[in-house]
């Protein structure tokens, strides 16, 4: 099979790739990163390059106009090599790798009082008796007659500690110090292990992991205080093969994508590693423990487990509940003999990051009744108390994460985070992460935008732009009518940054895939939205909401504002109460298993509660009444019962 030379611009970088690769996988080839948020299914759109020369053939060309075509440009991920080509990557379609809340962690208390003997792992000195003549016994025996006498009669020795044992040992003096797990949740009358054995004294650390579908967290935690002495986060390197779980286990069944995936992942866990090696001092071959919390999906991937069943009816994932293994199993970064603890998930849309954020924010522990929600591409939902709980996932899809959106972008410098539009001129002001021009739309932008073009009377309830409004900011343009948020000259771009109706028409689908997510749970129980006492919402995104502006588009139920608490990443939190005592994790587990999932695919109800919430704020406006009341005033309008 021929190579072909392919060039890439503007880094300027050539490699040779086979007759019948990706144009895609040139890019892959060459170390560079372009957006797939699709997974490679040339749905999005959003890998078009610029190709020149003839050796392209084009497999598909949907989301690309014939003007697009004509002037060169082709999908990165539906592109074919059969010759030499130079291909040019837009500077705008590159992975934007800076996150604001990525800072070190001097605010994060210990969660409750902490006991060093509940978490497992010990590291303390030993003293062995110098051999003599007549005291011949090896060394392995009597380390392990100096481990019984501290308690530890049956301690396992790795083969690679035993290969460093007679060195250590000796320089020593024969009095080593070591770093055993004594227990773990599903052992916990041991035997016990060694993880470590050295000459100088052991401080002994442990990483909390949150791998998220956007954004892999992580804290590093000293064992003997239970501190947190530094946390770091980092978008997810998986989010180059699509940016929702459905298009990257459509990624992981192809030839390679499994491996290319998990090996993704542990490259962010290992750039958070350096980075917290550099804030801390920590070597992270003193990290002797962890516990891993994500969506089931990300668990799979992280393990180097085949996701296929997870999206096939009947929607059955390889484990819900994994067993620990050791770091050198999956080739984390950390100490290779450290236990690697996955937390337990409940079902295949519904993982370890829902169970660990149930855990963290006291759902389980509480008579009142609560809906725990945690926004973010799959939106997880739980409702219930401590006696029950009932939990199901709604594919909200990226459109809150800025994917899906003309303009959007994720929440880093130059974002619009917060909008307001006046009801008389339609002119908007905004808020910009970092200050200076904008250059996009995040999330928390998105929905307040929405919200305010909603009560002032620019958009319908269906979602429509009103083009015979007296401003210039509505328009016809290249994908329907729109908004015009910001002019070319006001952003960093030197283009319009707008919001269209196909933009539009995305956040609805997610905030009604959402709010059809809790009014099914709450139908399936008995009960009403307005009896919920406290509603939770976890994730990332979820601390930069607007309760307000979500009510108005009614991605929130309509409740008095002191009912909502936004408490940030939860999964994280959850992950890290896991790791500092066996009883926390003992506790996860029976969270996991005490949890009824309903599967919304398989619920007929889902589909008209869905279909009832694709209009603002609601087919029912009078389940909102605070936000009628606001559409009236501000818009002049009367709120009728059924959608406009």
């Amino acid at each position: 099979m021929a190579n072909h030379k392919v060039t890439l611009l503007p880094a300027n970088q050539t490699v040779e790739v086979p007759t019948g690769s990706l144009v895609a996988e040139a890019i892959q080839r060459a170390g560079l990163d372009i957006a797939q948020p699709c997974g490679g299914q040339g749905r999005c759109g959003r890998c078009a390059v610029f190709v020149k020369g003839d050796g392209a053939r084009r497999r598909s060309t949907l989301r690309l106009s014939a003007e697009d075509i004509e002037s060169g440009f082709a999908l990165a991920c539906q592109t074919v090599i059969e010759g030499d080509l130079t291909v040019s990557i837009p500077d705008q379609e590159r992975i934007e790798r800076r996150l604001v809340t990525d800072k070190t962690a001097k605010s994060i208390e210990v969660p409750f009082p902490y006991d060093q003997n509940l978490q497992g792992v010990r590291a303390f000195r030993v003293y062995l008796p110098e051999p003599s003549f007549q005291d011949n016994k090896d060394d392995l025996t009597r380390l392990e007659i100096a481990l019984a006498g501290a308690g530890y009669p049956e301690a396992e020795v790795p083969l690679a500690l035993v290969r460093r044992l007679g060195s250590v040992v000796r320089e020593s003096d024969w009095s080593p110090w070591v770093v055993l797990e004594a227990e773990t949740w599903n052992r916990p009358h041991g035997p016990a292990r060694l993880i470590d054995i050295a000459t100088d004294p052991i401080e002994p650390v442990a990483l909390a992991i949150d791998i998220g579908t956007t954004t892999v967290s992580a804290y590093l935690v000293d064992l003997i205080t239970g501190e947190v002495l530094g946390s770091s986060a980092e978008y997810n390197g998986q989010i180059h093969c699509g940016e929702d779980v459905i298009s990257r286990i459509i990624y992981a069944g192809r030839d390679g994508g499994l491996a290319e995936l998990s090996h993704r992942v542990r490259e962010t866990i290992a750039e958070l590693l350096v980075r917290l090696e550099k804030r801390t001092g920590v070597s992270p071959d003193h990290i002797y423990k962890a516990t891993v919390a994500g969506n089931t999906t990300m668990a799979h991937l992280f393990l180097g487990l085949p996701p296929t069943s997870i999206r096939l009816a009947p929607f059955i994932p390889t484990v819900n509940m994994p067993v620990p293994i050791m770091a050198h199993d999956i080739d984390l970064g950390i100490n290779p003999l450290a236990s690697v603890d996955c937390l337990p998930g409940v079902a295949s849309y519904v993982g370890s990051d829902i169970t660990a954020g149930v855990l963290a924010c006291g759902l389980s522990e509480t008579g009142q009744l609560t809906l725990f929600i945690d926004v973010g591409t799959n939106g997880e939902i739980v409702l219930g108390t401590h006696d029950w709980q009932v939990t199901c996932a709604c594919s909200a899809g990226p459109a809150f994460e800025g994917a899906g959106v003309v303009n959007g972008m994720r929440a880093t410098e130059g974002a619009i985070e917060e909008v307001w539009v006046n009801s008389g001129t339609f002119e908007p002001t905004w808020r910009v992460i970092g200050g200076g021009k904008p250059r996009g739309l995040c999330g928390s932008g998105l929905i307040s935008l929405l919200a305010e073009l909603f009560v002032t009377g620019v958009i319908d309830r269906g979602g429509n732009v009103k083009l015979d409004l007296d401003t210039p900011r509505v328009r016809q343009g290249d994908h329907g009518p729109e908004y015009v948020i910001a002019w070319a000259g006001e952003t960093s771009t030197g283009g319009d940054i707008t919001l269209t109706k196909v933009d539009v028409d995305n956040l609805l689908r997610a905030k009604a895939a959402i709010f059809a997510g809790f009014s099914v749970l709450a139908t399936s129980v008995g009960v009403r939205l307005e009896d919920v006492q406290q509603v939770l919402v976890g994730g990332s995104f979820g601390k930069y909401i607007n309760v307000e502006k979500a009510i108005q588009i009614g991605l929130l139920p309509d409740l008095p504002w002191d009912r909502f608490k936004f408490l940030g990443n939860t999964a994280i939190l959850g992950t890290y109460r896991a790791l500092l005592s066996r009883d926390e994790r003992d506790r996860l587990r029976h969270i996991a298993r005490g949890m009824t999932y309903l599967e919304l695919s398989a619920d007929n109800s889902f589909y008209d509660a869905f279909t009832a919430a694709l209009f603002l704020p609601h087919t029912e406006i009078a389940r909102f009444p605070s936000v009628a009341s606001i559409w009236e005033r501000e818009a002049g309008l009367t709120p009728a019962g059924g959608a406009a």
